[in-house]
């Protein structure tokens, strides 16, 4: 799948890019760098019109020479610019030197080798900061004196403007190893970058706007990273009007047990108004009484014989309240393991192939679709949760690759790695509606909807989190951020995908 998918680039990659119009279309570097440090003039004038003072604190790299183009700018317009320096700007070569150097011709002032204590001063007095240190090649914990440098910016309390990507930030990965500011603007040059918009470092990237500095379109290069859009849901077939219940897409709901008999309910709920023409829930025998009728569009059958349905089912869906018990494992690992057509395991499934039988998964035919958040996630690959929370890119790949599924996981910035992990797509949603109890569940039911329907499941699974996250945004807007529940989000899925 391409369509609704932009590229993101790593570091080696935007490498590539900028060596390939060089190389291949003889476009300076000055050049690119002069577009740059422009085009993030405008942007931070747009944003600070009335700012009378602006502090750039620049690297001696590349960006280092971005942000004196800026300060060259501001300079011209007449605002009160300075460029200030941890380390010293005589380091500086090629195309960010000739840029100090016009710079200081123009009567820029230049200050270098400011320790931490005087660079926390400086930016005080200053209405806006520019980082313009760390560009998007860096890696790794900064190390001094930028690593204090980098502290300062970020408690100064004054609005940060990133160039490129936010100084400390892994641009590949998104990972924060050390130091990185808050910024309240990141200027990416040409296209996002991955660590924009994968956590942590989404966190550190504020208003994120990709300007253009010069590279055509014909240069792109493929990534292994995608930013996805709406425009994915696209690949969605429609409902022919010859259709029937079970051509529409059936789907088999597994889970339910004592305390969490809703779970199953929500995920069947939401598969139904994905496009399903059929679902079943087979729930565990104490709670099928207590759902039967609950929502009379949802068969509801008791375990184990409700799972005879699974032979008819377009997609199986397991785990949503299934419950920790033995007999649950079991059954979860089975169906998982075994069940010849498309699964979703998300939710008490996902325990029956954590750790070492994770890898059992990639002898099936059809890839599964695992679908964990940062906990559960800690579990298949035997770390724990924090660990993926500072690693999301890593995870993903590396329990795609284990297991030979399609990896989904959860969050603001949902990734989704293709069997293998050779491929991951970012669906970037800002909707703190769904951070609410069953909102798994319901993402859970679209993604097997749409397995139904006839998508393959790295497709059906970004589709589902774009839907999924188009939903939530409907459903705040209908009730609002505060009091939004699972069902709130079901009932804007047929407009969420129409």
């Amino acid at each position: 799948m391409s369509a609704g998918l932009a590229p993101l680039y790593d570091a080696a990659e935007m490498r590539a890019l900028d060596a390939r119009a060089t190389a291949d279309l003889g476009l300076p570097g000055a050049v690119l760098m002069e577009r740059a440090g422009l085009a993030a003039a405008v942007e931070l004038r747009a944003r600070h019109p009335a700012a009378g003072t602006v502090a750039v604190v620049c690297g001696t790299g590349n960006n280092g020479g971005d942000g004196l183009v800026l300060a060259r700018h501001l300079h011209a317009a007449g605002v009160g610019v300075s460029c200030v320096f941890p380390g010293d700007p005589a380091r500086m070569r090629g195309d960010a030197a000739g840029n100090r150097d016009i710079a200081a011709r123009l009567g820029v002032p230049i200050a270098g080798g400011i320790a931490a204590a005087a660079l926390t001063r400086r930016l005080r007095g200053a209405d806006v900061v520019v980082d313009a240190l760390l560009g998007t090649g860096a890696a790794g914990a900064p190390r001094p004196p930028l690593d204090a440098a980098i502290a300062a910016i970020d408690r100064c309390g004054r609005p940060v403007v990133a160039l490129d990507v936010p100084s400390g930030v892994d641009a590949s990965t998104g990972e924060v190893p050390g130091a990185a500011p808050h910024a309240g603007l990141t200027v990416a040059f040409h296209a996002p970058k991955v660590g924009l918009v994968v956590a942590p470092g989404r966190h550190h990237t504020g208003e994120l706007v990709v300007t253009d500095i010069g590279i055509p379109a014909m240069l792109e290069l493929p990534t292994v990273v995608w930013l996805a859009g709406d425009s994915v849901l696209a690949a969605v077939p429609p409902r022919l009007p010859w259709a029937t219940k079970y051509t529409a897409g059936s789907v088999l709901v597994v889970g339910g047990s004592a305390g969490y008999a809703g779970a199953p309910l929500l995920a069947a709920t939401a598969a139904l108004r994905s496009g399903a023409g059929i679902v079943w829930a087979a729930v565990s025998a104490d709670v099928c009484d207590q759902l039967a009728g609950l929502r009379a569009e949802v068969m509801v059958r008791p375990l184990p014989d409700g799972l005879e349905q699974a032979t008819r089912a377009g997609a199986v869906a397991i785990g949503p309240g299934l419950g920790t018990s033995r007999a649950a494992a079991e059954l979860a690992g089975r169906v998982a393991l075994e069940h010849p057509g498309p699964v979703v395991v998300d939710a008490d499934a996902l325990r029956a192939v954590s750790g070492r039988r994770l890898r059992g998964l990639s002898s099936r035919r059809v890839p599964a679709l695992l679908t964990p958040h940062e906990g559960e996630m800690g579990r298949l690959l035997e770390r724990d949760a924090a660990w993926v929370a500072a690693h999301r890119l890593a995870a993903v790949r590396t329990a795609a690759r284990r297991s030979g599924a399609v990896v989904l996981l959860k969050g603001p910035d949902t990734l989704v790695a293709a069997a293998g992990g050779d491929r991951v797509a970012v669906v970037s949603t800002s909707v703190p509606g769904l951070a609410t109890a069953g909102s798994g569940d319901v993402l859970t039911g679209v993604a097997a909807a749409l397995l139904a329907r006839g998508l393959d499941p790295f497709t059906a699974a970004v589709a589902a989190a774009v839907a999924h996250g188009r939903a939530g945004a409907i459903a705040t807007g209908r009730v609002g951020t505060t009091g939004i529940i699972a069902g709130d989000v079901i009932d804007a899925l047929p407009a969420a995908l129409s």
